[in-house]
């Protein structure tokens, strides 16, 4: 094995972007996406909400660590060699560019576009009598009774401010009295953020702050209101378990959560006319947080419920055209086992239906010939179908073995709901292995038919959820090979009890022997490139971090691999190096599904390899997560694999390419027909009988997740 030690030339900081450095560009590409007017309104809308919610996760969770590295006196800088404090005010900085565009493209470009198309939004001062009186009614019938005003002083101790929640903050005073008095008021959530009024056509809105605002004096009655402004906190939502010390995993992650609530501010948020330095340096001393970790914004604060406009009735012409998922044709026979028997099927969502994966489960649920099922669930839509099946196959008497992580960040509750539903009817529930988060996506199905037991295999690259699967582009295997049946039976059997195999057939397994194999893998090209053949290596995932891995990749390349990265998210590596890394490119592509498939082609001395995999080339994937690496043999399934890969390369629509300097840019299109991946393969995946109803032109949710 080659040896790529710390101090080799391929570790010096210079080579390595920051990763929180590369996330806020990866949501840079995000809000490109709103400002693009070549993309519909109300789509450009979704996307200003994703900047905003993507934010709130990055500070919860990653801004958090950092915060956490500093409390704990930690500071060995990151590779790029920069330590926590240096990257937290180097995230203060580019996130305040970032929202100030974000702000423009709202006020400057969208909403004057919204009015010209009927939809305009209403300060209290502009309402005509009309609307006057909508709002007091609204005001006093609904909204009042909801209020509750929380004093600020020796007797009233400062309120639990709840994370992502509206707040005003309040100086008031009394006649007869010198002391100042001070009190906060949630902006209640059980209301939508925009109240429709009356209008002539079309519609209007006004903002809920605006309406409780106005009516703010009735609410302190014999007080005056000195001053207000409405502010809003992001708190540190990470959360390290100690899963030795915990008796009952599902209780003590149902603990942790409440902690939630309660984390240290890493944010805060103001409206631009916030100018009470009395009400601030009190917000700052309760919070603990320095004068670079406060954002102020224009009106309306927290953007995330923006998005809600395109559900409003109406205005197709400003939204993208439903593209329903193809069926695949690989599915013939009445029966899934009979079709799945007869080949191994390749499924390529959202761009095919996730139905056949839906289907394999509840036609095992009902047969009588299948024995037992087993799966990796780590996030399921809120309804899943898959659920109630497993639950169902459970009161039916089959043999049902489910891991749900419990540890999938945000969605640690609904996972504990589910769990608790499926042990209710009878299904063997694991909470995964302790100190490893189980991310692999498996399937396994044990039937008994004529020639014996046979067993039905299904892996992918995204989680077993029916609604994200609409919009996550994944791949994924159907398969009753045997030697894949006998390595998901180990895999089962890994993470259910105590058996570790000591050999893998087809899979590779992380943290057991995946890192490894990706290496052999690196090495084999450059081994390849050394012997004068071509070597190269096409990556697909969301994102690259890992050192190791990127350190093997810059030796690749001073050994003429040619490597083509395409990696939706957070990128460390730095191309374009001259002698390190001027055989890398990398190319990301942010458009109307999220990129999320995990596709790794190697040349392999003119014998290429194609692998899928649930994993990211990231520390965590690597080395704290349970995940599946496994090969893709069908030659069919091979060619579609290479089709996707090369029509992500040729994207000139979409796609941005990774600098040296770490920014990213849009492909030079000169001379070339605009290409857009998505449509594309779209519409390779339509029927040839059936003509796509409309002219395809991205967007839908990008979100920061990864999973």
């Amino acid at each position: 094995m080659i040896k790529v030690k710390k101090n080799t030339p391929y570790s010096k900081k210079q080579y390595f972007i920051s990763r929180e450095l590369s996330w806020l560009e990866f949501n840079k590409r995000v809000l490109e996406e709103a400002i693009d007017t070549n993309n519909p309104l109300m789509e450009r809308l979704k996307f200003i909400s994703i900047f905003s919610s993507n934010l709130d996760e990055f500070f919860m969770v990653r801004v958090g660590g950092l915060k956490d590295q500093i409390e704990a006196g930690y500071q060995e800088p990151d590779p790029a060699g920069l330590r926590p404090e240096q990257q937290i005010k180097q995230i203060a900085k580019n996130t305040s560019i970032l929202v100030e565009q974000q702000y423009n493209c709202l006020k400057r470009s969208i909403l004057p576009q919204l009015k010209k198309y009927g939809i305009e939004f209403k300060k209290y001062s502009q309402l005509n009598d009309e609307q006057i009186e909508h709002v007091q009614d609204y005001f006093h019938n609904s909204i009042y009774s909801v209020l509750t005003p929380m004093a600020f002083d020796p007797g009233h101790p400062f309120p639990v401010i709840i994370n992502r929640t509206l707040y005003f903050i309040i100086a008031l005073s009394k006649e007869g009295e010198k002391k100042p008095f001070y009190a906060f008021m949630q902006v209640p959530t059980v209301f939508p953020r925009l109240i429709r009024i009356p209008a002539d056509k079309g519609f209007a809105f006004i903002y809920l702050e605006d309406i409780i605002r106005h009516h703010l004096p009735l609410l302190f009655k014999g007080y005056k209101i000195q001053s207000e402004f409405l502010f809003r906190i992001t708190r540190n939502a990470d959360f390290d378990l100690d899963e030795e010390g915990a008796e009952d995993l599902l209780a003590e992650i149902a603990k942790k959560l409440k902690s939630r609530k309660t984390g240290k501010v890493m944010r805060l948020e103001l409206e631009n006319s916030a100018d009470d330095s009395i009400l601030l340096n009190m917000l700052l001393e309760e919070f603990q947080i320095k004068n670079y970790e406060i954002y102020q914004h224009l009106n309306p604060l927290d953007l995330t419920f923006v998005k809600n406009l395109s559900d409003l009735p109406g205005f197709k012409e400003l939204k993208y055209p439903e593209a329903p998922p193809n069926p695949s044709g690989l599915f013939k026979s009445e029966n899934i086992f009979d079709d799945i028997k007869q080949r191994d099927i390749f499924l390529h969502v959202p761009f095919e239906s996730f139905d056949p994966i839906v289907k394999l489960v509840e036609t095992a649920a009902d047969d009588p010939q299948v024995l037992a099922i087993k799966q990796v669930l780590y996030r399921v839509s809120g309804n899943s179908p898959i659920i109630h099946a497993l639950a169902r196959a459970a009161e039916k008497g089959k043999q049902v073995s489910v891991l749900i992580e419990l540890k999938a960040r945000f969605d640690e509750e609904s996972n504990i709901n589910w769990a608790q539903k499926l042990e209710r009817a009878g299904c063997h529930v694991v909470y995964g292995i302790v100190g490893f988060k189980t991310h692999c996506k498996a399937l396994l199905i044990v039937r008994k038919e004529e020639e014996g037991v046979r067993r039905y295999v299904h892996l992918g690259t995204g989680n077993y959820n029916d609604i994200t699967a609409k919009i996550y582009t994944d791949c994924s295997i159907f398969t009753v090979k045997q030697d894949f049946g006998a390595d998901v039976s180990d895999l089962f059997n890994l993470i259910t009890g105590y058996s570790e195999p000591r050999n893998w057939r087809k899979l590779a397994v992380a943290p057991l022997n995946l890192r490894e194999k990706f290496i052999r893998l690196i090495e084999n090209e450059i081994a390849h490139s050394q012997a004068g053949r071509t070597g190269h290596i096409i990556a697909k995932m969301n994102s690259l971090v890992d050192t190791k891995i990127i350190q093997y990749l810059y030796k690749a390349s001073a050994d003429n691999v040619k490597i083509e990265l395409i990696v939706r998210g957070i990128c460390c590596l730095r191309p374009g190096i001259p002698g390190i890394s001027e055989n890398i490119t990398v190319r990301s592509i942010v458009g109307r599904y999220l990129e999320h498939s995990r596709i790794f082609y190697f040349e392999n001395g003119g014998e290429p390899l194609y692998y899928l995999s649930s994993a990211d080339w990231m520390p965590r994937n690597l080395d704290r997560r349970i995940e599946t690496l496994f090969p893709v043999e069908n030659p069919d399934a091979q060619r579609r694999l290479k089709e996707i890969l090369d029509y992500n390369l040729q994207d000139n629509i979409k796609a941005r390419v990774l600098n040296a300097d770490g920014h990213y840019s849009r492909v030079n299109r000169r001379g070339k027909e605009p290409l857009n991946s998505q449509e594309k393969l779209y519409r390779v995946a339509t029927p040839k009988s059936v003509v796509p109803p409309f002219t395809f032109n991205p967007i839908f949710e990008v979100s920061s997740r990864d999973d």
